[in-house]
């Protein structure tokens, strides 16, 4: 009597969440603003002492997250960041100036993910291939292709534009305690809800039988 193989179960579909994570860096990011507004409130209105108090959050979190195994190179460039939005806002003398790095940063950020949706090369699916190690092997599947790039018009407008649309506004009417509470608003909840919302896309554009992220299928 011959042993019938056993046949192999179907590779299970790993979530977007599961994948991206990110929730932390998201938290520790939105320190340095909260704290800009504490110090420019606490020292009334003085934007150096508001710049000296978002620095030192951004250095004592810099050293948490070197501690915590964060790569050397992240953290210099978090600060590096809070440092340049601070120079700015003591240059024009603005507190709402600290936040422009970041609007601008928005600004960018949309118009670079829907070029790349255009031109058939989703940041989404970049960042998630990257993230799988596959490099570029899911461009190799049109379904992979297709569903990236719908799920990251989600990126596009959820995240980036909704930040760009509020941050602006708040920006505009120099409302500076608004702005940090919506940067800290607009951090990981929002980077939360749109994982999740751009997943949901992901999943529900590949076809039933599609094996999932981890499996590309060569057309």
């Amino acid at each position: 009597m011959t042993d019938t193989p056993a046949t192999e179960p179907a590779p299970t579909r790993e979530s977007l969440a599961s994948l991206l994570g990110g929730r932390k860096g998201a938290i520790d990011a939105s320190l340095p603003p909260v704290a800009f507004v504490v110090g420019w409130l606490a020292t009334g209105s003085s934007i150096g002492w508001g710049a000296v108090t978002a620095i030192a959050v951004s250095v004592a979190v810099g050293i948490f997250r070197l501690v915590r195994g964060d790569k050397a190179r992240a953290v210099v460039v978090s600060l590096a960041a809070v440092v340049a939005a601070a120079l700015i806002a003591l240059h024009t003398g603005r507190a709402e100036d600290f936040f422009l790095i970041q609007l601008l940063s928005n600004v960018a950020s949309a118009l670079l993910w829907a070029a790349s949706i255009v031109v058939r090369w989703p940041l989404l699916g970049v960042v998630v291939g990257f993230v799988l190690g596959q490099k570029t092997r899911w461009r190799k599947d049109p379904a992979l292709v297709k569903a990236y790039s719908r799920a990251s018009w989600v990126w596009v407008f959820l995240q980036y534009t909704l930040r760009v649309l509020v941050y602006g506004s708040l920006w505009w009417a120099g409302e500076v305690v608004a702005l940090g509470v919506a940067r800290t608003v607009l951090s990981w909840p929002l980077v939360a809800v749109t994982v999740a919302a751009s997943g949901w896309v992901l999943h529900r554009m590949l076809p039933e039988d599609h094996p999932g992220l981890r499996h590309p299928r060569e057309s």
